[in-house]
């Protein structure tokens, strides 16, 4: 995966604070302008908001055909409005809210926990109908094992903590700022 330069980033987080303060206030997620490069590229991504360093929503889209720009709008509006965890985030929030955002490279499927690099990868796990997905930051903040990493993954899709071993597995690799 291509990283992104510094001003692509800085328009990401530009488009994304832009629909988190329209969703938080009533109104329609800004449509982008038209894109070029990295930021028409279609990629999953994820954003994550927090209000006075507290998680206040995260949602986001692990794999997509949708231009990486129309994803981060989509998901900021979604994570202020539509992070079942949570009520939605109130305007009188924003002033405390800090906006981060995952860019998720191609997901590559794997059969073992010694696949797994912590602090690089990311999981899913798709078993039927259920799917799970943490993001590499999380094993890092919480100091999960590979082993771990898999079954809070598969806690976060309702499923058994050994259901990996039965489920299609996914690591991928995330671009955070």
């Amino acid at each position: 995966m291509e990283r992104l330069l510094e001003r692509e980033r800085d328009e990401l987080l530009r488009l994304a604070r832009g629909a988190v303060e329209a969703a938080a206030r009533g109104f329609e997620t800004p449509r982008r302008a038209d894109v070029e490069g990295p930021l028409a590229r279609s990629c999953g991504a994820f954003v994550t908001l927090r209000v006075d360093g507290r998680l206040r929503g995260c949602m986001g889209l692990p794999r997509t055909d949708r231009p990486l720009a129309d994803v981060v709008l989509d998901m900021a509006s979604a994570a202020v409005l539509r992070d079942g965890r949570f009520d939605a985030i109130r305007p009188e929030e924003i002033e405390g809210l800090s906006i981060e955002i995952s860019v998720l490279s191609e997901l590559v499927p794997i059969s073992s926990p010694e696949e797994i690099v912590i602090g690089r990868d990311g999981l899913l796990v798709e078993a039927g109908d259920a799917v799970g997905l943490l993001l590499p930051q999380v094993a890092v903040r919480h100091r999960f094992s590979a082993v771990r990493f898999l079954r809070e993954t598969c806690a976060k899709a309702g499923i058994e903590p050994d259901g990996w071993r039965r489920a299609r597995v996914f690591r991928f690799s995330a671009e955070v700022f």
